[in-house]
């Protein structure tokens, strides 16, 4: 081998051990950063651990800072006797031959309640007078998802004209506003054409509070008799409204006072259960119609 390839050599292999010390001086450095990356992301995850709990423990603590939903408590707490709303007075002019009230069934009378008183004047082929009526008392508590007593007892009564004034068969529909009784009241009238007679319907719809009182009031000529005055009637179905309202504020409270608190109440109060809080189920036309039935 000449001179020269022997140098060409030596000078390669001294390139080939220059390259081999640079990269090994290259793993060297890297493997020395990688704790060092490792330590920067173990101390920004941690950062972000303590971040997170920190909002999270804020959004705790606002939350249990939020209030509670609240409502308006209702007013009246509970219900008079239905069948003791009315005097023995009244009930001896509207109701003459009526030995005594029928009360309805309910699963907690102290909201919702009705009672009922059945008269029939028999004076034989002369004819008879047949009167019916009937006071349905529904109370409403406030719930903080559905609102307060009053409010849901004016939907009622709303919902309550409304029904009186489509009653089937219903001929000569008439409605009025009725003062001095309750918070609000209407009036409706109308006829119903029976095989017995011509029946002379009288609805008294009222609200007090959060108590919604219907009074329900018929009379008809029976067997050639003559048909009763409509405005006779209604007279007589408004003055007993107006008494039965007074009975539901009375039974609130001394000298007719109304429940003592009205602050808001944080808690839902319970709703009437599921038979009282739906709508009496005897419409006027209804009612008039098995009221017949029994003359």
């Amino acid at each position: 081998m000449s001179e020269g390839t022997m140098q060409r050599r030596a000078q390669r292999d001294q390139r080939d051990r220059d390259e081999r010390v640079k990269r090994l001086h290259r793993v060297l450095v890297c493997a020395a950063a990688v704790p060092v990356m490792l330590v920067a992301a173990g101390c920004s995850s941690d950062s972000g651990s303590d971040d997170g709990k920190e909002k999270a423990s804020g959004a705790s603590a606002s939350a249990s800072a939020s209030p509670s939903p609240t409502v308006r408590a209702a007013a009246f707490k509970t219900l008079p006797e239905p069948c003791e709303v009315l005097s023995k007075k009244t009930l001896e002019d509207l109701a003459p031959k009526a030995k005594s009230g029928k009360e309805g069934t309910s699963d907690d009378v102290s909201s919702r309640a009705n009672c009922s008183w059945s008269s029939l004047d028999n004076n034989g082929v002369k004819g008879s007078q047949f009167r019916w009526l009937n006071v349905s008392l529904l109370r409403f508590e406030s719930d903080v998802t559905r609102g307060a007593g009053d409010k849901l007892a004016r939907e009622y009564y709303d919902k309550q004209v409304r029904d009186a004034k489509a009653a089937e068969g219903a001929k000569g529909v008439a409605s009025e506003p009725v003062t001095g009784t309750g918070d609000e009241a209407t009036a409706v009238r109308y006829e119903l054409k029976k095989k017995e007679g011509t029946f002379k319907q009288q609805t008294v719809v009222a609200r007090v509070e959060n108590v919604v009182v219907t009074l329900d009031y018929n009379g008809a000529g029976l067997a050639g008799d003559k048909t009763p005055s409509a405005d006779d009637l209604m007279k007589d179905a408004k003055a007993a409204a107006k008494e039965a309202v007074a009975a539901v504020t009375e039974a609130n409270g001394p000298s007719g006072s109304k429940a003592p608190s009205k602050a808001p109440s944080g808690s839902a109060s319970a709703e009437p259960s599921k038979s009282s809080s739906k709508a009496p189920s005897k419409s006027a036309s209804k009612a008039s119609s098995k009221s017949s039935g029994k003359s």
